[in-house]
């Protein structure tokens, strides 16, 4: 009969780890969470300290009674569930809902599921870290604080099905931000001048770039600029001024954090975060290896840390010798900057075991499953390998008193680039210069190519980017990156259209309201500072009964004022003059999941619904029908012709109702200027309060 009693959270993990342990151990699981506060109401009592009110999870009980049967058999109990706060604060209702008081409990963690990290963590038990509970308890109420307090006026104000969150509406605020910033950008002209020199002996010609007058960079942003230099340039002999050559080190990647992983997945794989973490939770649970039985192949997938265990160092060290030779293995120590924003509780996310590569375990995983390990695995041993090296010439070329620049390099050890390459990695040089150019070299120019540009707006969010602005702002923690972005996806708060994300109407609406309404829960940096003292309080250096006690109250007396002032401004339906096809009726503007749309008053006994397109009041400048707001299939605004398919007029930005005075186009509001249509004709006006 087992002896000892082993829970750990998922059931993936029962079986691997029960073949690790042996007879004396019965290895069960929770199943996550057991208990929690009621979904019916707040949850805790603001005015008996904050004290929170937990209950069993609906459907739990039946878990929960078979775990009793066996911690009657059992002489020691150990709590396994995963080691992170949320993990701790699972092992803490156990010991509540089991009533383990008078039992011996361990509580035991390990960051990945093999054999030796499980046993060696039964050798080394601990009690339960109350300040690991206390922090993830403050988390689950501020989340509570905020959602069932704000969600409930979105319903009455907006419509039901919505939600506001501590987390997703500083997210939602990031994206909108965002848009509002590429509504309003300018572009603004510069170009380009490359030079072709052919040299004797060589079958291409070298592309140099314009760089300035003598050492002074100089930016061309006009047709009229380029030509004075064109103009300069035509009798101008090109000569070879300065040669210089050297080296440049390109740094081996640091091991993937949470965010980094799901930022690259998604650039490389085209993963959303969600799947990321759905097939890395499966990679560190255990896969049926052929030969090998259940192997957890990855580390545990939460984590903010590049921190690297000295055992995998060693072993990786050892496998990069015998696989790549010695002069590819490094000793450095390759870890993030502290700050702040990292907790360094765990490793980087790694393979177990390093020799599992990636071609020896393909057969055993699903075509997901096998790319993302793979990354997973080539981005580790790059981590260990050594930095790639280049050979640099950079070559300054004279015309009278202009200069052109010619650089090149050429990789001359390939280091950690052998294993791990990304998109920013050089591919080749378009130069190969000439490896006897000297300052007497005799240069033609063959060609001299202008080229007109205009500066770009900031790139929309992606998934990735998004991540790694949550990261870098301090906002949310490594398990949250990827609920956030699902649930604004879910809200349809925000669209996602290729991999970029854009704001719907809906989401512009809710972002409006709490702006107004809550301006602190939206506002980036005090929602940053709530992680810091969430972060402090795992640390045991506050009271987590401290951050929540000083947070509800404002939160507390923002709604009651809301609740009021929202009252005031709560709008009927707005009746249209479009008549109803079946009753004749007024048809009136209703919200619905994707926005507005027209509803009959007569429902339900008429039920007639129509796409509504609202009227800018400006004209179709290719047939002279009425430019309406429209939207993508997905949700994203754009501005079109009434009679679109049938014309094809569209733009992103709002119209004006002003032409452009240079070339007769259609002017666009871009903040609180008018920017013409054509790009070419570049026209920008400050914009007219009648627009």
């Amino acid at each position: 009969m087992a002896k000892y009693l082993v829970i750990v959270e998922s059931p993936a993990k029962v079986k691997t780890i029960k073949k690790f342990l042996g007879a004396n151990y019965e290895v069960m699981a929770s199943n996550g969470h057991v208990r929690d506060m009621p979904k019916s109401q707040l949850g805790f009592d603001a005015a008996n300290d904050y004290e929170p009110k937990y209950i069993t999870i609906r459907g739990k009980g039946d878990i929960l009674a078979k775990l009793r049967k066996e911690v009657k058999k059992a002489e020691k109990i150990y709590l396994a569930t995963d080691p992170d706060r949320e993990g701790e604060a699972i092992s803490w209702h156990l010991y509540i809902a089991l009533k383990l008081e008078d039992k011996k409990v361990y509580r035991i963690t390990f960051n990945e599921i093999t054999k030796n990290a499980v046993k060696e963590s039964l050798k080394n038990p601990r009690e339960i870290d109350m300040s690991l509970v206390d922090a993830q308890q403050a988390r689950r109420m501020l989340d509570r604080m905020v959602g069932y307090r704000i969600s409930p006026l979105l319903w009455a104000k907006i419509k039901r099905g919505l939600s506001a969150g501590r987390v997703q509406s500083v997210a939602l605020r990031i994206i909108c931000d965002r848009e509002e910033e590429i509504n309003a950008f300018i572009p603004e002209e510069y170009w380009t001048l490359d030079a072709a020199i052919s040299i004797k002996g060589e079958k291409k010609p070298l592309i140099a770039k314009y760089y300035g007058i003598g050492d002074k960079k100089q930016d061309i942003t006009s047709q009229e600029q380029m030509d004075r230099i064109l103009n300069e340039l035509k009798n101008a002999e090109f000569k070879v001024t300065d040669i210089k050559k050297g080296e440049r080190v390109k740094k081996a990647p640091l091991a993937f954090t949470t965010s980094t992983l799901q930022q690259e997945a998604s650039k490389s794989l085209n993963f959303s975060t969600q799947k990321t973490m759905r097939i890395a939770q499966q990679l560190y649970e255990g896969v049926e290896l052929k030969g090998q039985g259940t192997v957890g192949l990855i580390t545990y997938l939460r984590t903010d840390s590049a921190r690297v265990s000295d055992e995998a160092l060693a072993s990786s060290k050892q496998y990069i010798i015998s696989a790549y030779g010695a002069q590819y293995a490094t000793d450095d120590v390759r870890e993030k900057k502290k700050d702040q924003k990292i907790q360094d509780a765990h490793e980087a996310i790694r393979p177990t075991d390093i020799n599992n590569t990636p071609a020896a375990v393909k057969d055993s995983l699903s075509r997901d499953q096998f790319r993302l390990y793979q990354l997973i695995w080539k981005r580790f041993t790059a981590s260990r390998m050594a930095n790639a090296k280049y050979e640099t010439t950079s070559v300054k070329i004279s015309a009278g008193n202009h200069r052109f620049t010619v650089s090149a390099s050429k990789l001359a050890f390939d280091g950690f680039m052998s294993v791990y390459k990304d998109d920013d990695d050089e591919s080749g040089d378009m130069n190969k210069l000439a490896k006897d150019i000297t300052k007497s070299t005799k240069l033609t120019v063959e060609s001299l190519d202008p080229k007109q540009h205009f500066t770009q707006p900031p790139a929309h969010y992606t998934e990735a980017s998004l991540v790694r602005a949550l990261e870098e702002l301090g906002i949310g923690r490594p398990s949250t990156y990827a609920p956030t972005i699902t649930t604004i996806l879910a809200r349809r708060y925000v669209v996602k259209e290729d991999k970029n994300l854009y704001v719907s109407e809906l989401g512009e609406v809710v972002n409006n309201m709490m702006k107004d309404a809550f301006p602190s829960i939206v506002d980036v940096n005090f929602t940053a500072n709530l992680e810091a003292l969430l972060d402090k309080v795992e640390e045991g250096s506050i009271d987590w009964k401290t951050v929540v006690s000083n947070f509800y109250p404002d939160l507390d007396e923002a709604v009651k004022k809301a609740e009021k002032e929202l009252e005031e401004v709560e709008i009927a339906d707005e009746v249209t003059d479009e008549k109803c096809d079946i009753c004749g009726k007024n048809m009136v503007i209703k919200y619905g999941p994707h926005g507005k749309f027209l509803a009959c008053p007569g429902f339900p006994e008429c039920r007639n619904t129509k796409p509504y397109y609202e009227k800018i009041g400006v004209s179709c400048p290719k047939c002279g029908k009425e430019i309406v707001i429209r939207k993508t299939k997905k949700g994203r605004k754009y501005y079109g012709c009434e009679a679109i398919p049938e014309c094809d007029f569209m733009v992103w930005q709002r119209p004006s109702k002003e032409k452009c005075d240079k070339c007769g186009g259609i002017m666009l509001i871009k903040g609180n200027k008018l920017v013409c249509v054509n790009e070419q004709c570049g026209n920008v006006k400050t914009v007219n309060s009648q627009n």
